[in-house]
């Protein structure tokens, strides 16, 4: 038995290995990747200590860090479930594998939210993506379609302005981001918005090759020939195995107190999968320190 499992290899989880490594704490952190939604970022400007960093390139450095400690670290695996024992918790993945542990961290993080129309699930990876730092230049030279009305689609749309032909920014809503990344996209002689219009079909057999929409007052709808659909339209967290375990907002995200405990003993959250508000990098950061450090504190009043 361990004395503390971490769910989740973003910067909470990974912040909070280093802590509880670092007060010698026998820990496992279980993680699908290393990274999780940071590796979908291309440039990152406002994290303490770097001017500017590339998302992998931090989380490298991230996980060198991490590595430097004698912890267990489990990825490729997905946590499907957490349950209490009579000695702590029991984390079972989709491995079938089962790891037990006095104390146990929640970093689980969020992922893409999805349009749910017809044709989004036959072309993912066919011209369908939800990360267009990622898959942005497969692009070059073809005309695409950003869906969302937020930061994270006026950035897809400010990368992708840069190497497609044409693109097309369709938001159920006017557009809700930052005035600064309003006004860059704005200025790009390459773009086209389609404000208050709803997503009806993404078009296609084997690829992309087209979506339909509708706009929400007139009611017209229009077909755009696009090889490339980009959808940024917010985050889910990835709370669904703790249903039974935490409480979670309307939102599906983990309740957590100033100390990141959830009402459980011994069990805590970080990060975006919780209700901490300013869902950034260095905040995820912070809160893995908090709770590892707190779970250090719950596990030394066992020992007592």
């Amino acid at each position: 038995m361990y004395e503390l499992i971490i769910i989740g290899g973003g910067p909470a989880g990974m912040t909070a290995a280093v802590y509880a490594a670092r007060k010698k704490l026998s820990t496992l952190l279980i993680s699908y990747d290393i990274g999780g939604q940071v590796l979908g970022t291309a440039g990152i400007e406002n994290y303490m200590g770097y001017q500017f960093i590339e998302g992998l390139e931090l989380m490298k450095k991230f996980e060198e860090q991490v590595k430097q400690f004698p912890l267990d670290m489990k990825t490729g695996e997905r946590v499907s479930s957490l349950s209490q024992t009579n000695g702590g918790f029991e984390a079972r993945t989709d491995k079938g594998e089962s790891y037990q542990a006095r104390a146990a961290i929640i970093a689980a993080g969020k992922r893409p939210r999805q349009l749910n129309v017809p044709g989004e699930e036959k072309l993912k990876g066919r011209g369908v993506t939800y990360c267009a730092i990622c898959d942005g230049p497969l692009f070059a030279g073809e005309n695409v379609a950003v869906i969302g009305g937020g930061n994270s689609a006026l950035e897809a749309a400010e990368d992708m302005i840069k190497i497609a032909d044409h693109v097309y920014l369709v938001s159920l809503t006017p557009l809700t981001g930052d005035q600064i990344l309003i006004d860059k996209v704005k200025a790009a002689n390459n773009l086209a918005m389609f404000l208050e219009h709803e997503v009806l079909e993404i078009k296609g057999e084997s690829r992309v090759k087209g979506i339909k929409i509708r706009d929400l007052k007139s009611k017209q709808e229009r077909e755009l020939d696009v090889g490339g659909i980009f959808i940024e339209i917010g985050l889910i967290p990835n709370s669904e195995p703790f249903k039974g375990i935490a409480s979670l907002n309307s939102f599906g995200e983990i309740e957590v107190g100033c100390a990141n405990e959830t009402g459980v003993p011994g069990l805590f959250a970080a990060g975006d999968v919780t209700n901490v508000p300013e869902k950034q990098i260095v905040v995820a950061a912070g809160e893995g320190a908090k709770a590892a450090l707190k779970a250090h504190r719950y596990l030394q009043r066992l020992s007592e």
